[in-house]
């Protein structure tokens, strides 16, 4: 009876064996297999974004997230062939990625603005921008941080949510610009003739587009000068060179034409005649 009891029980132990050794073949075979298949999709997913010209950042972002969304999948199930319960697991997980969204709220929000910035892209590596009080050329877009290259040559790396929760000026968006030039003349200049300088000035300025056409406006009768503007366009990596130019041809052909540019000056006229 012993024997038989004892023959008995070793068979059990061998099927049990048996049966716990093909589930870690299973399970072996599952994680490998998953592994594979999700570097395929990985590796799809990139080259179907880089046909695209999908935003380098957000297509690595998007194949990344997919590989280890894949590969979660295949653990619960390889504990799902152990008989573990995945669905509280699963429950652990939740609450897991709950605490550390709340621990990292500010990183999450940048991240989130970063994902915003590069889907509906409202300006892109080598735009000139304004943004969270600063002004200079991109440099790079990341999924956290955007980093700024200023005019003096300073870098300046800004949070994305900083960014997305105020104004965003894009300078160099479109391929033209207008530039406006300020310039006060004398009151004794007749506005006829000052009207045509300040035309032959726009028109024959080396940079100044010839449509739309430059446009002289009288612009304002200040205290001691008469204000004109004029306002041409130009094509926007040229915006600074047109606008020094103006400045310069104007200069010189009011002096040409005897037309003076005055200082703030003031008259002092007494009552009485000061004693000696």
């Amino acid at each position: 009876m012993q024997e038989q009891l004892g023959g008995l029980m070793q068979a059990i132990d061998v099927n049990m064996l048996v049966a716990w050794g093909l589930r870690l073949l299973g399970v072996f075979a599952l994680l490998i297999g998953a592994r594979i298949v999700a570097g395929g999709v990985r590796r799809g997913m990139r080259r179907a974004f880089e046909r695209a010209n999908f935003d380098v950042t957000l297509g690595r972002f998007f194949a990344n997230l997919a590989y280890w969304s894949l590969l979660i999948v295949a653990v619960l199930l390889a504990l799902g062939l152990f008989g573990i319960e995945t669905t509280s697991f699963a429950a652990i997980l939740a609450a897991a990625g709950f605490a550390v969204g709340m621990a990292f709220q500010g990183t999450l929000s940048n991240f989130a603005s970063g994902v915003l910035l590069l889907v509906f892209r409202p300006f892109a590596v080598g735009d000139f921008v304004r943004v969270a009080g600063e002004a200079g050329t991109v440099d790079a877009i990341d999924l956290f941080t955007t980093t700024l290259d200023t005019p003096d040559r300073r870098r300046i790396i800004i949070p994305n949510s900083a960014i997305t929760s105020d104004t965003i000026e894009n300078v160099t968006h479109h391929d033209t610009r207008r530039v406006d030039v300020e310039i006060g003349v004398a009151y004794d200049a007749g506005t006829d003739a000052t009207r045509r300088v300040f035309e032959q000035v726009a028109r024959s300025t080396e940079g100044v587009l010839a449509d739309p056409e430059p446009v002289v406006m009288l612009n304002n009768l200040g205290a001691s000068s008469v204000d004109w503007v004029v306002r041409a366009w130009c094509r926007t990596e040229d915006y600074w060179t047109v606008r020094e130019r103006l400045l310069e041809e104007s200069k010189k052909a009011l002096d040409a034409a005897g037309i003076g540019i005055p200082f703030p000056q003031l008259d002092v006229h007494l009552d009485q005649p000061v004693s000696g």
